[in-house]
């Protein structure tokens, strides 16, 4: 436990932040559905996302169920080891510098991110799309082929009916 000035537990003062959320790697987004993807994290209640030397995490806002109401553990003496592993300079009590390379926790930050490094917007579904593929046809009597859009279903239906 970190100790203050003078000598009490800081956990006792401090509102235990680092009791209230669990941080999950991610893997690092490298298509425009990955950035999406984390886009949907950011549209959920209690969820950031933040990048820290290069490493992607998404953070969920959530109390761990076993702190007390005067905010210390009640299963100190047993306690995951991630928990024992947190070091007293982490300590978010102390308010420093996460040292995010970026923190998100808004869809809009990330979209604008996402427009400055990829140059795309995010949610956009047309600038993705491929125009519809073209198939060659035979013309009549010279026998050289030439490009036609697919038909729509109502044309081709269309057409069956008539050669009937």
């Amino acid at each position: 436990m970190k100790l203050d000035v003078l000598g009490s537990v800081l956990c006792g003062h401090c509102p235990a932040a680092c009791c209230r959320y669990v941080a999950l790697p991610l893997d690092k987004p490298r298509t425009i559905r990955d950035y999406d993807d984390i886009r949907w994290y950011l549209m959920h209640e209690g969820f950031s996302v933040f990048v820290e030397d290069g490493d992607w995490y998404v953070q969920i806002e959530s109390r761990c169920k076993n702190l007390r109401d005067d905010n210390l553990c009640g299963v100190y003496e047993t306690r995951p080891q991630i928990c024992e592993d947190y070091q007293p300079g982490d300590c978010d009590y102390l308010g420093g510098d996460y040292g995010y390379d970026h923190l998100f926790t808004h869809p809009s930050q990330l979209e604008a991110y996402v427009a400055q490094k990829l140059g795309r917007r995010l949610g956009d579904r047309s600038g993705g799309k491929r125009p519809a593929p073209t198939r060659r046809k035979r013309e009549p009597g010279n026998g050289r082929l030439r490009r036609v859009q697919p038909a729509d279903a109502e044309t081709v239906a269309g057409r069956r009916r008539a050669s009937r």
